[in-house]
């Protein structure tokens, strides 16, 4: 098990969130977009010149800035 940032995983990359480490807006947001401790989440695509990441948790995609998805501390599969 590989510990790193959401920002960090490649295309295809599978990974289980254990930890978010974000300000308490930031923090909640994610939350309620359903980034949960345990969950998985896949990276579908990055976008380029340092565009937004394209995440799936469960069936939901989500647009995330670099610079949140660096908050957020993976486990890669």
């Amino acid at each position: 098990m590989l510990m790193s940032t959401l920002a960090s995983l490649q295309t295809g990359d599978i990974a289980t969130i254990v930890s978010i480490h974000a300000e308490e807006a930031l923090h909640q947001r994610l939350l309620a977009l359903g980034f949960r401790c345990e969950r998985q989440v896949e990276l579908i695509r990055k976008a380029s010149f340092n565009g937004p990441l394209q995440v799936r948790v469960g069936t939901t995609d989500i647009l995330l800035r670099r610079n949140e998805a660096a908050k957020i501390k993976v486990c890669k599969q």
